[in-house]
């Protein structure tokens, strides 16, 4: 049974930083892309970083800059590392992956707020 499951939200002040985690069981993350994606209240979810097996990253323009995605295969977990955070950044954060045939997996999304 696959499960990702994230950790590392939290209430920080404007201009601070956080760092996420999604760890794996049931499955290798080291040949997949693997996604974290926010949803704020009244939003849709929204993309927020990407990396492939190879170590290529993207990010949407609203993070561009202040996020990182990385990961860790020997760990079987991936990473957000967000600095210079908004409150506008404030929202549940969510790790995926999707798996040919099995399809798309999830964790169970973290709350992050930005606040002072």
């Amino acid at each position: 049974q696959v499960q990702l499951v994230e950790s590392g939200g939290g209430l920080v002040q404007p201009g601070g930083s956080l760092r996420l985690s999604c760890a794996a069981s049931g499955i290798s993350l080291s040949s997949f892309v693997l996604r974290w994606y926010r949803q704020a209240p009244g939003n849709q979810r929204e993309l927020v970083a990407t990396i492939t097996s190879g170590g290529g990253t993207n990010y949407s323009d609203s993070v561009k800059g202040r996020f990182t995605i990385s990961r860790e295969n020997a760990k079987n977990t991936f990473y957000l590392q967000m600095s210079s955070l908004k409150p506008e950044d404030t929202a549940v954060y969510y790790c995926n992956t999707y798996l040919p045939i099995r399809g798309s997996f999830w964790g169970q999304g973290t709350q992050v707020t930005v606040s002072s």
